[in-house]
């Protein structure tokens, strides 16, 4: 009982009123909650990897990576839907890129948070 007559004691409006207005609506967090979700995938990971390097077809995706044709289909399926990568058709075969330099950023920023922490 004591801890929470402290933390009332503690807390102020000015701090609430200052942070509040800040705060993305309640819509868009869950919308980035759902991009963190698709993003903490490792093969989504290491697929956004090998697109920040070069443009790739599923065929060699799936051989980077050792794994089947329909694995990579289904992942990069995901990885479109959420805007993460977009498909190039030449020819008859399908390429796949990320869909901006913001993935690449966020790749790159998520990356350097990882290798500054250890």
């Amino acid at each position: 009982m004591e801890k929470k007559k402290t933390y009332e004691k503690n807390c102020s409006n000015e701090i609430i009123n200052k942070v509040k207005p800040n705060m993305p609506d309640t819509k868009v967090l869950y919308e980035l909650s759902d991009f963190f979700k698709v993003m903490g995938d490792s093969t989504r990971i290491q697929l956004l990897w090998a697109l920040e390097e070069s443009e790739m077809c599923v065929n060699d995706l799936a051989a980077l990576l050792n794994m089947t044709k329909s694995a990579v289909s289904h992942q990069l399926k995901v990885l479109r839907t959420a805007k993460l990568v977009r498909p190039a058709k030449k020819g008859k075969n399908v390429f796949y890129a990320l869909d901006d330099y913001h993935v690449k950023d966020i790749l790159e920023k998520a990356l350097e948070h990882i290798e500054h922490t250890n």
